[in-house]
């Protein structure tokens, strides 16, 4: 019971603190937000998010395979340590990637893997970046015609923009509690701890932790590994990856939101001019839909073998 519970809620600790940045990072580093006032509005968004639409991800990672207690904690421990993994090695991390590649490998042990569950999870993965890319190439150019529209002065698009960048903000922060509390509680409900709305709860509170204590460096150096953002480009960025997350939610599918990030931002990049988008992250992204599952998987199966082995005196 204790090994689902720790494997969980360290993976909705580094969920957190990463993932916050992806929603109000950049207001944050840019000094339009402070990070207290940031975490607490991600903190109470991600929440009503969690509990409003989580159980729709719980449900579909609780149906990818058949769960035990021992099997709930070792997928959370196998997706615990593959996240630690990719981040010492500095690849793109997907903790929705991470979860569902340990619970195939679980799975695979026992012969137990719900394919068709599997194939819709994975179309959603590869639909993620490409949707958000293109919701972006539609938002930049149309929000832009709203602004010139109006013809504000520097000063009060300066506040139209800080306003817009919290709004979205507590968009996206609703958007990951719905979408991606599901990586964390279905450990509790596939071992059959709890029932699907508690879990939300603990899930969605083990992710706030991650955004209160360890957030604002990652906050602090967001926007920098693909294209530099201005605020207006920062806002159209956070619109669309909030909406695709949030649609997926909707789903049922957990995705990457950091994925949802990169693919809204080559959008903007390839708006604003080819010239100004890192192709290599593309191949970033690549690595990351194939190693992240595959090693969580081969973590997870290693680990089942092992808590199966039988030895006779």
């Amino acid at each position: 019971m204790v090994l689902p519970i720790l494997g969980g809620a360290y993976l909705g600790w580094s969920l957190g603190a990463n993932d916050a940045s992806n929603i109000f990072g950049t207001a944050v580093s840019s000094k339009m937000l402070r990070f207290g006032t940031a975490a607490i509005l991600c903190c109470v968004f991600l929440m009503i998010g969690a509990a409003a639409e989580g159980h729709r991800g719980i449900h579909t990672l609780e149906g990818l395979t058949t769960q035990t207690t021992l099997t709930a904690g070792l997928t959370a421990l196998a997706a615990a340590l593959t996240v630690t993994l990719m981040t010492l090695v500095k690849l793109p991390i997907s903790t929705s990637q991470a979860v569902v590649g340990s619970i195939i490998g679980v799975g695979l042990m026992q012969g137990d893997v719900n394919l068709a569950g599997l194939e819709k999870v994975v179309a959603c993965w590869v639909g993620t970046p490409i949707g958000a890319m293109l919701l972006a190439t539609v938002l930049y150019p149309l929000g832009a015609f709203v602004l010139n529209r109006l013809q504000l002065g520097m000063y009060r698009q300066d506040s139209m923009l800080r306003a817009g960048l919290v709004v979205v903000g507590c968009y996206g922060a609703y958007a990951l509690g719905a979408n991606n509390v599901a990586n964390v509680s279905s450990m509790f409900v596939g071992g059959g701890l709890m029932e699907p709305l508690p879990a939300a709860l603990l899930g969605g509170a083990c992710i706030c932790l991650g955004v209160v204590t360890f957030s604002r460096r990652v906050m602090d150096t967001v926007g920098k590994g693909v294209v530099k953002l201005d605020a207006y480009s920062a806002l159209v960025v956070v619109a669309a990856e909030a909406i695709t997350v949030h649609v997926y939610a909707m789903v049922g599918v957990p995705v990457s939101t950091s994925q949802a990030v990169i693919g809204a931002v080559l959008g903007v990049g390839l708006v604003r001019g080819a010239r100004s988008v890192r192709l290599s992250s593309l191949r970033n992204i690549g690595l990351g839909w194939v190693i992240t599952p595959a090693v969580a998987g081969c973590v997870s199966a290693a680990l089942y073998f092992v808590a199966h082995l039988r030895y006779v005196g």
